[in-house]
Parts: structure tokens; sequence; C-alpha cells
């Protein structure tokens, strides 16, 4: 590691107790307890998706993550989640240094809680404005990640989120996510400003990961140009946007929105029902293709970056090779 990257990442490694500024993504149904822990032991910062686990199975996730390795990692949390406060509850007890709070701005009772158990507090801001108001309710960092990356999405690219929020405010660390497959990009944002950054489909194929290998194969042989947004016909129904790689599901999900906004236009459908009908379309999808790999009908999460998975590697080498090409660009 060279000492220009030492030196611009230190601030993120001090936060996040880690030998690099390196952060895992949160991905539902991947980022389990083998990949993350294989992500800290690595020297970076693997993080848990609990997604919509209830407070047991998360318990016993932490628990076995905390078998497998003795450096930190945190755990992603969806603030909509029902039983947020429970899950909070699970982080206090099993000891965990660093929740990562997505999905919506935190509640002030779930930032409070966190707090007051010296737990460190990450947040993700879509804008400058938001970003600044989450430093004041308590986040002790940001995570701000572009259009580019996996799963859902905001619409606005990585590179510009990274121009408006990294000169204005140095108030907190900042982790730039969305798209980052290389060390050079590493580099760029930190050069620019950030304290480090997160990176998700990059580790997908990682020998460690349970991901089932129709799954990984796919990410393999897949480039950017296959990492597209989920369609949305009509303005009445709106559909949250989730970046994944085309497949027959996202073909049968634009069908399956023209089919119920007929139905909506005959007088068929009351609108409500349509939305949720349209919405409960991709229940279980994930699941499916992760852990089933059914890569057909499931939801197979991408962000743009998965053209530079080329080949399944252990955790550590592709760490490696992040901070040699960081540290080459760096010179």
């Amino acid at each position: 590691m060279s000492q220009t990257l030492k030196k611009l990442w230190q601030r993120g490694c001090d936060f996040l107790g880690t030998e690099t500024a390196i952060m895992g993504g949160a991905m539902s149904w991947v980022s389990e307890r083998n990949l993350v822990a294989a992500i800290s032991n690595a020297g970076g910062f693997g993080v848990i998706a609990s997604g919509a686990m209830p407070p047991e199975l998360l318990n016993e996730e932490i628990k076995g993550t905390q078998a497998l390795t003795n450096k930190p990692f945190g755990v992603n949390l969806i603030t909509m989640h029902p039983k947020i406060s429970d899950l909070i509850d699970v982080c206090i007890e099993r000891n965990v240094g660093h929740i990562v709070l997505a999905g919506g701005l935190p509640s002030a009772e779930a930032i409070k809680k966190i707090k007051s158990a010296n737990i460190k507090l990450i947040c993700f801001a879509p804008t400058l404005s938001i970003a600044q108001k989450l430093v004041k309710l308590g986040a002790d960092a940001l995570v701000i990640e572009g259009h580019e990356a996996g799963g859902h999405i905001g619409p606005v690219s990585t590179s510009v989120l990274a121009q408006e929020i990294l000169p204005h405010l140095k108030d907190v660390p900042i982790f730039v996510a969305g798209g980052i497959g290389r060390g050079e990009a590493i580099g760029t944002y930190l050069k620019m400003g950030a304290s480090g950054c997160q990176l998700g489909t990059r580790f997908v194929c990682a020998t460690e990961s349970k991901a089932h290998p129709k799954f990984k194969h796919a990410f393999i042989k897949a480039n950017a140009r296959n990492a597209v947004v989920s369609a949305q016909l009509d303005s009445r129904f709106p559909v949250i946007p989730v970046r994944a790689l085309a497949n027959k599901a996202t073909q049968d999900f634009t069908k399956y929105q023209q089919e119920i906004i007929v139905k909506v236009n005959n007088g068929e459908l009351e609108q409500k029902a349509a939305q949720l009908e349209i919405e409960h379309f991709w229940a279980g999808a994930l699941r499916r293709a992760v852990v089933e790999g059914d890569i057909e009908t499931g939801s197979v999460m991408a962000g743009q970056s998965v053209g530079m998975v080329t080949a399944e590697q252990p955790t550590k080498e592709i760490i490696n090779e992040l901070i040699e090409q960081a540290s080459v660009y760096l010179q």
C-alpha cells in the first residue's frame, strides 16, 4: 500500500477500525456471515444485510459472523422495518460497533437509541441538504451512492453526487459508492475528499460468497449494459427503481404492468389494488436468484461495475487488487 493511499483514507480507516477504508455493500441474501467475515478478515469492513430479517435471525447472523472474525464489521438495518427498534436492541446486545441505516430518513428515536449505546451511526445521503441534516441529527459518517449501483437506486450518478457533496461537507467521513470496480476509482474519490469507498457488486463472486453458482456465473458473463433499471410504464403506478441484470423477469415485469394498466383503464381493477399487484410482482425474486439460482425469473440485482467482475476470486485477492490499483494510480 502506497503512503499516499494510506494518508488519503486514514480518516476512514480510523472510523471503521480497519486496515483499508473499503466497505462491503450490504446485499440481501449475499452479505451474510461468510462474505462479511471474509471482507473484514481481508482488511476491509464487512456489513451484514439484515433486509427483512426478524430480530432472532439477525441475532444468529451477528453471532455467526463474530465466530468467523474478530475484526470490525457493521450491520445494515432498513429504517422502514416494523421491528427496527428490536433490531437495534439486538445490535446493542451483541456489541456491534457500527450500524448502517438505509431505506429512508431514520427516525429521531432510532438515532437516539443507537447513539446512546455508543454505536457509530452511518447513514445514506442522496443530496447535500439531506447529508447536512443527517449530520445535525447525529450521523457519524455518510455513504453517498450513485445511480450506477445495484439494487434500489437513486436518480443521480456517483460522480455528480461526489462533486455536489464532498467539497461542501467535511464534518464526518464520507464513503462513496455506486459503479466502483477498480482501485483507480477509489483513488479518484479519495483525492476529491472521500474517506473511503463502498463496493457491493465486486464482492458477489468472491470465493467466500454463498451466492448460487448460477448467480455468480451471470455476473461473470455480464457487461455494464446488461445491468438495467426496472421500467415504470405509468406515473399512476410508481415503481421503485432497481438495477438488475436484464432477464426474462425484467421482460415479464414490463408485460405485467401493461396488463394491469389495461385492467385499470377498463375499470376491472381499482388503482390501489393495481399498485399492490405491481409491487408484489418481485416478492421473493431476489432470494430465488441468489439462493436458488433461478436467474431467469429471479431478480439478479447488479451494479454497472458488473462488467469488471470476470472471475471468482478469494476476497483477500480482490481487496489486494484494489489496493494495488489505487496505489499505482496515486503515485
